[in-house]
């Protein structure tokens, strides 16, 4: 897990990514903006996960945590959106 950014990007949010908007059941990975405080736990890094719906400015994500799937309210500036590749 990356603890400093690079010294250029230092303390710069990007905004594109702070606005960015996702659709309902939409696969996306928890990316922590190391610049911005996170509301979730540290664990969730790298995890991939739905979003089930949005609420106020953050995003409902459905995540597997340890055997049990749970909800969390994650902030688009920690997601990146994901293109599953669906086979037949």
């Amino acid at each position: 897990m990356v603890r400093r950014k690079n010294i250029r990007l230092r303390g710069k949010v990007s905004l594109s990514k702070y606005f960015q908007k996702f659709e309902e059941n939409d696969s996306v990975a928890v990316k922590r903006e190391i610049s911005v405080n996170a509301s979730f736990p540290k664990r969730l890094q790298g995890r991939t996960g739905v979003v089930k719906g949005k609420k106020g400015k953050a995003y409902i994500i459905k995540l597997k945590d340890q055997a049990k799937e749970k909800e969390f309210l994650i902030q688009p500036i920690h997601l990146k959106k994901i293109v599953s590749i669906n086979s037949k």
